[in-house]
């Protein structure tokens, strides 16, 4: 057992002291290893893969297998934030007994430390079975990615006083069913403000404004992976599509003119 890696406790104890939470995805060994030297304290292994890593229009075609191949690559190279694992589409819907065996194999097979649902009150009781066989969980409200064709696409959730509430009786009834942290889904700010001041466990946020304990943000979305994809909720702290065509480009070059590889890069007989 890793005795030095992030806990839900110390989660909850940022939540008290004010801290802010930060949370990243990661889909592989090499980005979670770049994450684990920095200070942030929670990775995701999201099924938002099948939008940045699987080449899917969505996240729906995403499988369990998927998030623990993903999830075995990351615990391999993170061993210091707490490691939150995606149950995908139907991994949880069809009934209690299927949903704990791929609750199990996410943790027994893939490494990750808890696991991650979408819904309110209709999980609530999903979710309170989970934690009293002993994984903690995440829940996620607002927009759905699941749940995509049901919400008629990407859009703002919870723009009415109605909406609203049946998101603040989401979240209490998440937290009453004994989940660690709740992730907020692109929902107006006010309402992020009267979740977050509500609960007693963290929030965290993704377009869904300042108010929140945290952020999650995509790997992608954050190092400009993408030359195309710029949404609104994220911020591009370095845009590495364009450093990296410009490397393989120059790699390219260098092989085409027989500049590479040179005596440096190759080796001979004594």
């Amino acid at each position: 057992m890793n005795t030095n890696r992030i806990t839900i406790n110390k989660i909850q104890e940022m939540k008290v002291n004010g801290e802010p939470i930060s949370m990243v995805t990661a889909y592989d060994y090499t980005s979670a290893k770049i994450i684990n030297s920095t200070k942030i304290p929670i990775i995701l292994v999201g099924d938002s893969m099948g939008n940045n890593i699987l080449g899917y229009d969505s996240t729906i075609p995403v499988t369990v297998e998927d998030i623990i191949r993903s999830t075995k690559s990351v615990t391999a190279g993170a061993k210091k934030p707490l490691i939150v694992a995606d149950l995908p589409f139907f991994s949880y819907q069809i009934d209690i007994k299927s949903t704990l065996l791929n609750v199990r194999r996410l943790i027994q097979d893939g490494g990750a430390n808890a696991v991650k649902l979408e819904g309110g009150e209709q999980v609530a009781d999903t979710v309170k079975k989970i934690v009293m066989a002993g994984v903690p969980v995440m829940g996620h409200i607002g927009l759905t990615p699941q749940s995509v064709n049901k919400l008629g696409g990407y859009k703002l959730q919870g723009k009415t006083s109605e909406s609203a509430k049946i998101l603040l009786n989401d979240a209490l009834a998440l937290q009453e069913s004994g989940a660690f942290a709740i992730v907020l889904e692109l929902i107006p700010s006010e309402l992020s403000r009267e979740i977050t001041d509500t609960l007693k466990i963290p929030t965290i946020g993704i377009g869904a404004g300042i108010e929140c304990d945290g952020q999650v943000q995509v790997f992608h979305d954050l190092l400009g992976l993408d030359l195309e994809f710029s949404p609104k909720h994220s911020r591009k702290y370095a845009h590495l599509a364009a450093t990296i065509k410009i490397a393989l480009e120059n790699y390219d070059a260098d092989v085409r003119k027989k500049k590479f590889p040179t005596k440096e890069n190759s080796f001979f007989l004594k």
